[in-house]
């Protein structure tokens, strides 16, 4: 499963990434719209794409979206189940460095400030 909400040409790179029968949920467009796709690779690969946004949500929505995420994602977080990637970490003496890394969009996953 990805979660994208850059979109813009990570789209077209999702595509790439995904495992076959994947699935792409797209929260966010930072990025603006996807540019080219090779609508092939999503045929061969059986992808599955979705896409939703909070903004245009009621407040009961997103308060239920949140008890389920406390609920039900949380506990395998602790578990250890499910695990965001890491793509680096740095001491947080570092967070200059952390943060040119982050604009630079060379890394894939997160940048962790370790206290």
């Amino acid at each position: 499963m990805i979660v994208d909400l850059i979109a813009g040409d990570y789209v077209a790179k999702n595509f790439h990434a995904a495992a076959t029968e994947g699935r792409i949920i797209q929260i966010g467009v930072q990025n603006g719209n996807a540019k080219e796709l090779d609508l092939m690779l999503l045929l061969k690969q059986r992808l599955t794409i979705t896409g939703s946004t909070l903004r245009s949500r009621r407040v009961e929505d997103k308060a239920n979206i949140a008890r389920e995420l406390r609920e039900k994602v949380w506990p395998l977080l602790a578990q250890g189940k499910i695990k965001p990637p890491i793509f680096k970490t740095f001491p947080l003496n570092q967070a200059s460095e952390a943060h040119a890394l982050m604009e630079s969009s060379e890394h894939i996953g997160k940048i962790v400030l370790v206290v």
